[in-house]
């Protein structure tokens, strides 16, 4: 009986070819499969790269490490790296740490660390560390996003100056016609009233302020590969849109994420609305929380 099932398991794994076994495939907006070779090739190219995520999927956090790794050899070193999932208050201790003057369990208790931090996001801070490359933490503090989801985006004007530092300069323009703003509106329903567009303002100070970080520390001849959620540049919106307001010839490519039941992972049929690149990943992909 065993060899039996040692036999059963060998025929089945035998039976699986391996595209059936796909975990990622990469394509260009006119949807042309692109292998990671050519992808970080035409990365190198643009001043930057937002790269959209899934917080929790593990494929796409080993294709940031592994995209980031490529990219750096590719650039010579040339490259900075940034993400939402720091904020612009926490810098000087993100830069104490890759220093090497605290250590990691120090970061730990001054810094706000995401509960995914050690799992997802530590790779990419420690491969900054290691190749002495800098880390900007892009993103507002979240108790002035969360003020204004409550009170509105004119309360940031009462703030102090000092505080006034940590986000995009006053006044953060709001607008419906920024791709993804409108959804977001509409999902929170028109019974929401003004709680709807605060809403949608407390998303535009981070994509402002995210987009004003990334552009304060752009050097010429650098890429600025930044990780934030795919929500915030999907569509050529969030911090895309606030960066081309800024620069409108700044070159940047969006890398958008998109779930699939299919075993070849082509691009979906529903909802696939690509921008520059376009990952497609098993919508069963194993996440880490």
């Amino acid at each position: 009986m065993k060899k039996y099932f040692i036999l059963l398991i060998i025929f089945s794994f035998a039976s699986l070819k391996a595209q059936d076994l796909k975990a990622f495939q990469f394509y260009n907006q006119n949807g042309k499969k692109v292998n990671t070779e050519k992808l970080v090739k035409n990365l190198s190219k643009y001043d930057v790269v937002l790269f959209g995520e899934y917080h929790n999927n593990s494929i796409i956090h080993w294709l940031e490490l592994k995209i980031a790794e490529e990219l750096y050899t590719q650039k010579e070193g040339k490259i900075i790296l940034g993400a939402e999932m720091f904020e612009r208050d926490n810098q000087a201790q993100l830069n104490q740490y890759l220093n090497g003057k605290i250590l990691a369990k120090n970061l730990k208790d001054s810094v706000r660390l995401w509960n995914n931090y050690e799992t997802d996001y530590r790779p990419l801070v420690d491969f900054a560390k290691d190749k002495n490359l800098e880390f900007i933490a892009t993103n507002i503090p979240r108790k002035f996003a969360s003020m204004v989801a409550k009170e509105g985006l004119n309360s940031l004007n009462y703030l102090p100056e000092n505080d006034k530092n940590l986000f995009a300069k006053l006044p953060i323009s709001v607008t419906l016609e920024t791709p993804g703003y409108e959804e977001m509106k509409t999902m929170m329903g028109e019974h929401a009233g003004d709680k709807a567009m605060n809403f949608v303002a407390a998303q535009a100070t981070k994509d402002a302020t995210m987009a004003e970080s990334i552009t304060n520390n752009l050097k010429p001849g650098y890429t600025f590969l930044h990780f934030n959620g795919d929500y915030h540049s999907k569509e050529f919106g969030g911090i895309y849109w606030y960066l081309k307001q800024k620069n409108p010839n700044l070159k940047i490519a969006v890398i958008s994420i998109f779930e699939s039941d299919d075993k070849s992972l082509k691009t979906p049929q529903k909802d696939y609305k690509p921008t520059t690149f376009n990952l497609v990943i098993p919508e069963d992909m194993t996440k880490t929380y």
